[in-house]
């Protein structure tokens, strides 16, 4: 359930919203928080569920002390109202044995709300990768048919590989089985997408393979990635320079050692 920070709830109507899938490296998360953190997008709501595992802590994006003061939830929505964009953070695992009602909840918003289209940022073991995957970018999209129709022709045009289907029983030849997609190491993006085609909505999702470890550089390449297609910022800068750190990255790995032990 959305709660509105303010009495009266904003207006998401033609909005495009942009959530993370909780997966291997937390990449989405990442990327995530620098579009937040970039665009200076204000918190407007919260997402109320009993699907995430319960958090809450300090400002992930304090720029003073006042900031700083602030308690965030599991799930926050910030939004952009000049570029018609929210985005949805989720910064806790999902219960596993209520993804499916949680994938539901969001849906649901997302046809309530009015978005135009959503898109999820996702992340997918790089070791399970099969030998077609293993050509060209570490980049893939998904898009279901309702954005085909809106967007997919934009996306083909900058050159983007769309995502692979693999062989139902890797290692084995089977002429008899269909491909079926494959997303390992991808949390829900595989069953949000399946459920966003049976309701006919306008989503996309956009992946990079990774492993397991410092995976700031692929939330850098995967929010670049998404920019060349939604230019959330400009893009005549390369590299990290355009997009604003958020402070809460200093404690990505834990506090330094103590100089006690030397």
């Amino acid at each position: 359930m959305f709660i509105p920070v303010e009495a009266t709830p904003p207006s998401f109507k033609d909005f495009t919203l942009i959530l993370p899938a909780v997966a291997v490296g937390n990449v989405a998360q990442l990327a995530v928080d620098l579009i937040v953190s970039t665009l200076r997008m204000t918190r407007v709501g919260f997402m109320h569920t009993d699907c995430l595992v319960p958090m809450v802590g300090p400002s992930p994006y304090a720029t003073s002390a006042k900031t700083a003061g602030e308690l965030h939830t599991t799930a926050e929505v910030y939004a952009d109202a000049e570029k018609k964009l929210a985005v949805l953070q989720i910064r806790s695992p999902i219960i596993h044995s209520r993804s499916r009602k949680f994938r539901k909840v969001l849906v649901s918003w997302i046809k309530a709300s009015g978005f135009a289209q959503t898109v999820v940022l996702s992340s997918s073991h790089a070791y399970q990768r099969d030998d077609q995957q293993l050509k060209g970018t570490p980049l893939r999209y998904l898009v279901t048919p309702a954005m085909q129709k809106a967007s997919g022709t934009a996306l083909t045009e900058l050159g983007w590989m769309e995502m692979e289907k693999v062989s139902a029983f890797p290692g084995l030849v089977d002429t008899s089985a269909e491909p079926r997609l494959s997303v390992p190491g991808g949390g829900i993006t595989k069953g949000l997408f399946s459920d966003s085609c049976q309701e006919e909505l306008c989503l996309a999702v956009v992946l990079v393979f990774c492993s397991e470890g410092d995976n700031v550089p692929d939330a850098f390449t995967l929010v670049n990635h998404l920019n060349d297609w939604l230019l959330l910022v400009d893009n005549d800068k390369r590299g990290p320079q355009k997009w604003k750190v958020p402070s809460s990255w200093t404690l990505l790995f834990g506090n330094s050692h103590p100089p006690s032990i030397f």
